[in-house]
C-alpha cells in the first residue's frame, strides 16, 4: 500500500488532528486550506486551496500527480456549519454551504480518482454528519448539503469500483471545534439528546472509522455510511 492520503480543510481541529496522526505513521500526507498552515514535517506538503474554487482544485491535482508519492487515499474533511431557521437563511448562505460542503466535495473525489484509477486502488472517504439522518430544526440547509455529499458518494462507489476504488462515509456528531463554536448550547444539547450515545464526539472516534475504511483489508466496503452515536 502507498501511504500517501490528501485530508483537506486540515489547517486545524479534525483535519489538522488527522494530518499530524498519519505523519507520525509514517505517511506522506498533503494538506489544503484556503490558509497558509503552521504545520511543519519533512513528509507533508500544504497547498493553499479553495476547494469550491475548481481552477484551484486542478491546479492542486496536477501538483500531486506528479509527485512521486502518488495518492492512495482522499480525506475530504473541508466543510463549514450555519445554524438557521429556513425564513431566516440568506441565498448567499445556502450557496456557501452548497459550494464548499458539496461542490468542494465533488471536485475532490473527481480529480482524486483520476490519479487512483491509473494505479487501480484507492480509499476515499467524505464526511457527512448526523445531522442528516436526525433532521434537527435550524439545520435545512447544513444537512441537505451533507445529504447531496452522501447520495453523490454512493454512486461515486459504483463508478469507480472497477478500479479498484472504494468510497465511504463518515457522519460525526458534534465534536468540540471551531465548527460549532457559533452554535448555542441550548441546541447543542437538543442534539445530543437525540443521540442514542449521548455525549459529544471525540477525535479518536473519526480516527477509528479513517482507519477501518482506509486499511487494505476494507476492499470490500464501499458506498457506506457510519454515523456516531447512534440515532435515536
Amino acid at each position: 500500500m502507498n501511504k500517501s492520503v490528501l485530508i483537506t480543510g486540515n489547517r486545524k481541529g479534525i483535519g489538522r488532528y488527522l494530518s499530524e496522526v498519519f505523519l507520525s505513521k509514517g505517511w506522506i500526507v498533503y494538506g489544503c486550506s484556503r490558509e497558509q498552515s503552521n504545520l511543519k514535517h519533512e513528509n507533508y506538503i500544504h497547498y493553499i486551496t479553495d476547494v469550491s474554487n475548481e481552477k484551484d482544485v486542478i491546479r492542486m491535482f496536477s501538483s500531486i500527480r506528479k509527485n512521486k508519492h502518488g495518492l492512495y487515499a482522499i480525506l475530504n474533511n473541508a466543510g463549514i456549519a450555519s445554524m438557521n431557521h429556513i425564513l431566516m437563511t440568506p441565498g448567499k448562505t445556502i450557496k456557501k454551504l452548497t459550494d464548499v460542503n458539496f461542490i468542494g466535495t465533488a471536485l475532490c473525489c473527481r480529480e482524486a480518482s483520476k490519479i487512483m484509477l491509473k494505479k487501480k486502488i484507492g480509499r476515499i472517504i467524505n464526511f457527512s454528519t448526523i445531522a442528516c439522518p436526525i433532521n434537527l430544526a435550524g439545520e435545512a440547509i447544513y444537512a441537505a448539503s451533507k445529504t447531496a455529499v452522501e447520495s453523490y458518494s454512493k454512486t461515486l462507489s459504483k463508478e469507480v469500483a472497477p478500479f479498484n476504488i472504494t468510497v465511504n462515509i463518515i457522519g460525526p456528531n458534534p465534536i468540540k471545534t471551531e465548527l460549532i463554536s457559533g452554535v448555542s448550547n441550548q441546541k447543542l444539547d437538543k442534539l445530543i439528546n437525540s443521540q442514542t450515545i449521548k455525549r459529544y464526539g471525540k477525535y479518536d472516534d473519526i480516527l477509528n472509522i479513517v482507519e477501518f475504511f482506509i486499511k487494505e483489508e476494507s476492499s470490500m466496503i464501499t458506498g457506506q455510511t457510519i454515523y456516531l452515536a447512534g440515532i435515536s
